[in-house]
């Protein structure tokens, strides 16, 4: 029986913390669900919640018996500070350079950009899946008139005024840096 090494890093940064249905809750029940399904199957679960870099870890736990502590790690969670894929992929893949099967939960809303992040996980030959997690509020947003808007990660502040126009602008740029990033994902070979 083939036993593999399952990781699952988790963005607990502030912008996960948002939207109905929460960004944060969706990623820890698809983790919970995944975790569970490699504890059946045997295999040696990892989770990591990162933010600006790893934050916090449950080490390999092997076996359904032990799903209370994946559920337990996940429920503690809190959520804080910016996005930073770059150096939560470049503490992991130092970390850990066996292969294995590693998953990424995240909105991949980094001012930084998540090309570096993804980066060092390719370069350890990882089997590699992302999952962009984005709240119906992103998605389709219901706002009208003079808004002054601040970065829930770093209080970056605009002043604008939203209108049709700009909204559709937003639903296009949107729409763009999810293409661009599905893209960047497929041409080397990572699932999205």
């Amino acid at each position: 029986m083939l036993f593999r090494s399952v990781s699952l890093l988790i963005d607990v940064s502030k912008s996960m913390d948002w939207g109905e249905p929460n960004k944060g809750l969706y990623a820890r029940r698809m983790a919970a669900a995944i975790a569970y399904i490699g504890l059946v199957n045997f295999d040696r679960v990892s989770l990591y919640a990162y933010s600006n870099g790893l934050q916090h870890e449950l080490p390999g736990v092997r076996g359904r018996r032990l799903m209370f502590r994946a559920v337990d790690f996940l429920t503690k969670l809190t959520y804080e500070g910016p996005s930073n894929l770059a150096a939560a992929g470049k503490q992991f893949a130092i970390r850990h350079p066996q292969p294995g099967i590693v998953l990424i939960f995240s909105d991949f809303f980094e001012k930084g950009g998540y090309e570096d992040g993804l980066r060092y996980l390719l370069g350890r030959k990882y089997d590699l899946y992302t999952v962009q997690i984005l709240s119906p509020e992103e998605i389709d947003p219901v706002l009208a008139g003079d808004l002054r808007l601040v970065d829930v990660e770093d209080d970056d502040v605009a002043e604008v005024t939203v209108g049709r126009a700009l909204l559709n602008r937003y639903k296009q740029n949107l729409q763009a840096y999810c293409q661009q990033l599905r893209e960047y994902c497929t041409k080397r070979g990572v699932n999205y």
